[in-house]
């Protein structure tokens, strides 16, 4: 587990997720070209579940998810 502090809505919080779930988070938030605690702050706002490091994982699964979902280009074609 790794142990990130982040400001959020203006307090601080420490959010413990695998190193893997940090890694999506961030490649999320490079995407949206927002910083990662705004990521995470968006992510509180809309969560459905109870406890923020779940929603966070949750999160991080749908988007990987909608990622291999997407039909890569193939240069071979117009």
């Amino acid at each position: 587990m790794e142990k990130r502090s982040l400001s959020i809505a203006g307090h601080r919080t420490s959010i413990a997720l695998e190193p893997e779930f940090w890694a999506v988070l961030e490649a999320m938030a490079a995407a949206d070209s927002v910083a990662l605690p705004r990521l995470v702050k968006t992510i509180d706002e809309t969560r459905t579940v109870a406890n923020l490091a779940s929603a966070l994982r949750l999160a991080a699964l749908r988007w990987t998810a909608d990622q291999s979902a997407q039909p890569t280009a193939n240069p071979d074609q117009p």
